[in-house]
């Protein structure tokens, strides 16, 4: 392993014809040719500024308080540490630092990457092979960067108005989440007791190789079965069900019970999986006896489909901002004063459970 690279810093005051105001980018990569791509990237950029590079963990760690960054870039697999025993340490030593994962496309990528976002990693980008720092790849992650800084149009701008009344009692709980969602849906299912008995159907915006490890977590997380949506399987209670990475998860009645299905038309919001199919067909399907929960995501996925359980007699719950990676799912049904309640995911949970009647006990 080679001496850590010195970070480089520049200097942070805004220079002629940059933003007053630019997101502060540190990269961790242990590849000289990744930072210097992603440096490149980002220096031209007005509303952006790189604080700080480091090629291990260890470095990273010991400039980061120094760095002050809004953004870190981090790499997973890297010599010594390695970003992802790094990262409870950065989060510690800079709370406010959103954490950007570069993973790899393998399958032990994808499970360093999923245990990544559990911990609190706020989105994850693939590390594209080589030739493969197109624009595309370049536009998605600057857009990215700038939502954890807060500089896209999901910034939160106002406070939420007031909230609704809960609805009808559920039989069934659906999650929507994207942008640190992961790490939200965790800190809400560590909440739900043993015998809540309610089946929980979740759609999370994720890369489709990264889906089977991530239900295989949420199953560890939430000591409970998770199973991968298909065609036909019924919604039993007890269990939760995950949108796979290649189709919209809905619902349908047959023969007197609940199944799953899956759908492939595109949505507004151009998400694949999207929460909105989800919600609706649930609306539908059990006659607005629906919880759905928006949690922290970029975008405005999951709001038609919020309006749908809505007009069945159903309720809506909303993370609230200061606990999302990025307030855009939850925001529109927050500000609009149409969420039963807007809270951290593990007070969400907590008020979900306590508004439900004695059928969703075992």
């Amino acid at each position: 392993m080679g001496a850590p690279l010195r970070s480089e810093f520049r200097g942070t005051g805004a220079t002629s014809g940059t933003c007053a105001d630019p997101v502060r980018v540190m990269i961790v990569d242990d590849s000289l040719t990744v930072r210097t791509v992603f440096s490149r990237m980002i220096q031209q950029e007005d509303d952006m500024h790189i604080v700080a590079t480091a090629n291990t963990a260890e470095s990273g760690l010991a400039e980061l308080a120094k760095a002050g960054p809004d953004v870190m870039l981090l790499d997973l697999e890297m010599p010594g540490m390695g970003g992802l025993e790094a990262l409870p340490k950065i989060m510690t030593a800079a709370p406010d630092t959103k954490v950007l994962v570069i993973s790899s496309l393998t399958a032990d990528g994808a499970e360093s990457t999923v245990k990544a976002l559990s911990l609190g990693a706020a989105d994850t980008m693939l590390k594209p092979r080589p030739g493969g720092f197109d624009d595309e790849y370049r536009s998605t992650l600057l857009g990215k960067i700038r939502a954890l800084k807060g500089r896209a149009p999901d910034a939160p701008d106002a406070a939420p108005a007031a909230t609704r009344r809960s609805g009808k009692a559920p039989q069934v709980v659906a999650i929507g989440a994207s942008t640190g969602g992961i790490h939200a849906l965790n800190l809400f299912l560590e909440k739900v007791p043993a015998n809540f008995d309610l089946p929980i159907l979740v759609t999370q915006h994720l890369p489709a190789s990264f889906i089977p490890v991530f239900a295989q977590q949420v199953e560890a997380a939430a000591g409970r079965r998770a199973v991968l949506a298909d065609e036909g399987i019924p919604v039993e209670r007890g269990v939760i069900y995950i949108a796979p990475g290649h189709g919209h998860m809905v619902v349908r009645k047959s023969g007197g019970r609940r199944v799953l299905g899956l759908a492939y038309h595109p949505v507004k919001s151009g998400c694949m999986p999207s929460v909105d199919p989800m919600f609706e067909t649930l609306a539908e399907a059990y006659d607005g006896h629906v919880a759905g929960v928006l949690l922290s995501g970029m975008g405005r996925d999951g709001t038609e489909g919020a309006h749908s359980i809505l007009s069945a007699g159903g309720t809506i719950y909303a993370q609230s901002a200061e606990t999302c990676a990025v307030w855009g799912m939850p925001r529109a049904i927050a500000e609009q004063g149409l969420a039963a309640a807007v809270l951290p995911p593990a007070e969400l949970a907590e008020k979900l459970i306590a508004s439900t009647g004695a059928d969703a006990w075992q």
